[in-house]
C-alpha cells in the first residue's frame, strides 16, 4: 500500500509542474496533495506543525508574486488594468489553445487588442502585451523554483 501511496505523491508533485503550463490546474494545491497523503496514509508524526505554517505562509507568498508579477509587468509596460484582467483570463483559455503556446500567444493578443480598443497606439498595446508575456514568464519561473523548494523541504524532513 505504500508504493502505492507514493506513486500518488509522485504523480501529485509532477501534476503540479503540470500546472504551470496548464494554469487551470492549481499547482501549489496539488503539491499540498501530496504533502496531505504522506501525512495521513503514511506518517502523521513526520511533518510538524512548523512544516505546515511553513508551507503555508510559502503558498501565500506563491499564490501573491504570481498576481503580483503578473500585474506589475502588465502596468509596468504601460498596460490598462481591462489589459490586466484580459491577460488572467487569456492565460487560462489559452493553456486549452494550442497547448502549451496558447498560454503565450493568447494572452499577448488579448492584452493587444484590449490596449488597442482603448485607443492605445500599436506601439503601447505591444508594449502592454509584451509586458503581460514578461509577467507570466516571470510568475512561471518563480512557481517552479518555489515548488521545487516546496518539494525539497517535504524531502529533508521526511528523509533526515
Amino acid at each position: 500500500m505504500d508504493i502505492v501511496i507514493w506513486i500518488l505523491i509522485i504523480a501529485l508533485f509532477i501534476l503540479s509542474f503540470v500546472g504551470i503550463i496548464f494554469p487551470i490546474i492549481p499547482s501549489v494545491f496539488v503539491l499540498w496533495g501530496g504533502f496531505l497523503l504522506y501525512h495521513f496514509f503514511l506518517n502523521p508524526n513526520e511533518l510538524t506543525l512548523s512544516f505546515w505554517i511553513a508551507m503555508g505562509i510559502i503558498t501565500l507568498l506563491l499564490v501573491g508574486a504570481d498576481i503580483i508579477a503578473n500585474s506589475y509587468f502588465v502596468k509596468k509596460y504601460g498596460g490598462s488594468k481591462w489589459g490586466e484582467r484580459g491577460a488572467a483570463v487569456a492565460v487560462i483559455v489559452g493553456s486549452f489553445i494550442i497547448p502549451p503556446f496558447g498560454i503565450l500567444i493568447v494572452p499577448f493578443l488579448t492584452v493587444f487588442i484590449i490596449e488597442l480598443l482603448q485607443q492605445r497606439t500599436v506601439q503601447e498595446a505591444f508594449w502592454a502585451s509584451f509586458g503581460s508575456l514578461i509577467g507570466f514568464l516571470g510568475g512561471a519561473v518563480a512557481k517552479i523554483i518555489i515548488q521545487l523548494f516546496m518539494i525539497a523541504w517535504f524531502l529533508v524532513v521526511i528523509l533526515f
